[in-house]
């Protein structure tokens, strides 16, 4: 999970006039959402936020031809005075319309366990893309599969796990393309030279045209100190 800055604090005008008067229940947050016209712009300011990132799984959605839906990170009908509400919205994988596509690994925001039909969710030990550290609570593993940190405490493990099954963030689709990415890396590793890995890093981390590849933070880890110095330089402007 990749931390998101949020850069435009109150999407659009008509977004940000709705949250003026926001809705009081569950119902009515539904409807008035169901009815806002304005979401595609604000996608869109989500996705330039997001490097076009699933905000829960770091897919490239529309690579996978699935699409992205405005997620509520905390859920309209748990607190519907947060339903239009900026600072609560990112963008998820699936687009509604793309759900059978993989109808057996849905995942993120439209995981069955997010959408709250097993109950409610608990926002305590939920992690955000908005937590500044979210990143820190997984590892991704060379099988694809994406665990608590290990060096964490148990409380925060726990949060790591609770997240992961939420999210449904172990479904054979992601583990599937995960475990691809892991092994395209370890062949450049075994193919080219330290010097020649520091061009290929930059092409894995960096951005192109405002967008990243896939599972950037799967990426940062298995490149550990040299994309670490990477970031450093392309957030100083000092990358040749």
């Amino acid at each position: 999970m990749r931390h998101i800055n949020k850069i435009n604090m109150g999407g659009t005008d008509r977004l940000h006039n709705q949250h003026h008067n926001p809705p009081d229940t569950p119902q009515e947050a539904t409807i008035r959402w169901q009815n806002f016209n304005d979401k595609l712009k604000n996608l869109e300011l989500l996705l330039y936020e997001q490097y076009y990132l699933c905000c829960y799984s770091e897919l490239r959605a529309d690579e996978e031809g699935i699409g992205y839906h405005i997620e509520h990170i905390e859920n309209k009908s748990q607190n519907p005075a947060r339903t239009f509400d900026y600072t609560n919205l990112a963008a998820s994988a699936f687009h509604s319309d793309n759900l059978k596509k993989l109808p057996n690994n849905v995942f993120g925001g439209h995981a069955v366990g997010k959408r709250g039909k097993n109950g409610t969710v608990d926002m305590n030990q939920f992690i955000s893309p908005f937590q500044a550290n979210c990143a820190d609570y997984f590892i991704y593993l060379s099988d694809g599969s994406i665990k608590p940190n290990a060096r964490l405490s148990q409380t925060e493990q726990n949060k790591a796990i609770y997240t992961i099954n939420i999210l449904n963030l172990n479904c054979p689709f992601l583990i599937t393309k995960r475990e691809e990415i892991y092994r395209e890396l370890d062949a450049l590793l075994d193919e080219h030279t330290n010097d020649e890995m520091v061009y290929w890093a930059e092409i894995e981390l960096l951005p192109i045209r405002h967008k990243l590849s896939s599972f950037f933070t799967l990426k940062r880890q298995f490149f550990k100190e040299l994309a670490e110095q990477i970031l450093i330089d392309y957030k100083n402007g000092t990358l040749l």
